[in-house]
C-alpha cells in the first residue's frame, strides 16, 4: 500500500510538472524551460545528496554520463516542446510509447531475448501510436513526431541508465546526470534567452521541484513494490492532465487520442506484467540452483 501511495504521489508530481511546463513556455522558450528545470532540480537534490555522513558520490564513467545527459537533454527538449505546443492528452499519450522503444532497444543494444507475446504487445502499442498520430490524414501534425522522437530518445536513456546502475548507485546516477544537464542545457538556452519576469519564476521553479519530487517518489515506489502492480497507477497521469487541460486550456479529448492511448497503456501494462513474471521466475530458478548441494 505504501508503494502504491508513493507511485500515486509521483504520478501527480509529474502531472504538475507538465502543467508548469505548459505555463512556463508561454513566457520563455522551450530551451530555457529545460535549463531552469534542471537548475532548480539540482538545487532541490543537493541537500539530500550532500548531507553529512554520506559516502562520496564517485564514478569512473564520466564519458558515459556525458552521453546519457546529452541524449536525455535532446529527449527533454522534444518532450517539453510537445507539452507546450500539442494538446496535453496527445503529448502525454505519445510519451507512454517509451517502453515500446525500450523493448526494441534492449534487444538491439543489450541482446535481451523477447518472445512472441511481448513482441505482440509492442506491435499493438505501435498501432496505438499510429492511431494518435494518424499519418497521411487531415488530422496529422508534424509536431506529433516531436513527441514520438522524445519517446525514442528516452528509451535510449533508459538503456544507458540500466548500464550505469550496474556500477554506480542510483543516487550517483541522478547526481551526475544533473551535473551535466545544467551546463549542457544552458548552451541552447543562451541562443534564445529571455529573462523571466514575475510569475514566470514560479512556473520555472515548479518544473524543477515537481520533476525532482516525482523522480524521488518513483524510485522509492519501485524499491517497495512490483513494476507490474505499480505501472497502471502511473497511467493516472493521463486522465488527471486531460481534466486540467479541459478546465484550464479548453482542450477536449478526441476519440482518436482516447483509443490510441488505451491501446498504448494496455500494451505497456502487459509488458510490465511479463517482465515481472520473468524476473520472479529467474529469481526462483537462481534460488533453487543455490540450494542444490555441492554447487
Amino acid at each position: 500500500m505504501r508503494a502504491a501511495w508513493l507511485m500515486l504521489g509521483s504520478t501527480l508530481s509529474f502531472a504538475m510538472m507538465a502543467l508548469a511546463i505548459r505555463y512556463a513556455t508561454a513566457y520563455v522558450p522551450t530551451q530555457e524551460v529545460a535549463f531552469f528545470r534542471n537548475a532548480f532540480g539540482l538545487l532541490a537534490l543537493l541537500p539530500m545528496l550532500m548531507r553529512p555522513g554520506r559516502a562520496p558520490l564517485k564514478t569512473r564513467q564520466l564519458p558515459r554520463y556525458f552521453m546519457r545527459s546529452a541524449i536525455g537533454l535532446a529527449s527533454m527538449l522534444c518532450g517539453f516542446w510537445a507539452l507546450g505546443h500539442l494538446p496535453m492528452a496527445q503529448a502525454v499519450s505519445l510519451s507512454y510509447s517509451t517502453p515500446l522503444f525500450v523493448t526494441i532497444a534492449a534487444v538491439l543494444w543489450l541482446g535481451e531475448t523477447v518472445r512472441v507475446r511481448r513482441w505482440a504487445a509492442v506491435v499493438a502499442g505501435f498501432i496505438g501510436v499510429l492511431v494518435i498520430v494518424r499519418p497521411g490524414t487531415a488530422g496529422f501534425t508534424a509536431g506529433s513526431l516531436v513527441a514520438v522522437a522524445a519517446a525514442v530518445l528516452s528509451s535510449v536513456v533508459a538503456i544507458q541508465i540500466k548500464q550505469l546502475t550496474r556500477v554506480d548507485s542510483a543516487d550517483t546516477v541522478v547526481f551526475y546526470t544533473y551535473v551535466f544537464w545544467v551546463p549542457l542545457s544552458l548552451v541552447p538556452a543562451l541562443f534564445v534567452w529571455v529573462w523571466p519576469a514575475g510569475i514566470a519564476w514560479l512556473w520555472l521553479a515548479a518544473t524543477g521541484l515537481m520533476g525532482t519530487l516525482g523522480q524521488l517518489l518513483w524510485t522509492r515506489a519501485l524499491r517497495l513494490g512490483e513494476v507490474s502492480a505499480l505501472t497502471p497507477i502511473s497511467f493516472m497521469q493521463l486522465p488527471v492532465l486531460s481534466v486540467f487541460a479541459w478546465l484550464l486550456f479548453g482542450e477536449v479529448l478526441d476519440g482518436w487520442t482516447i483509443t490510441g492511448a488505451l491501446i498504448i497503456l494496455g500494451s505497456n501494462a502487459y509488458i510490465a506484467h511479463r517482465e515481472a513474471v520473468l524476473a520472479r521466475r529467474a529469481a526462483s530458478q537462481a534460488a533453487s540452483a543455490a540450494a542444490k548441494p555441492g554447487e
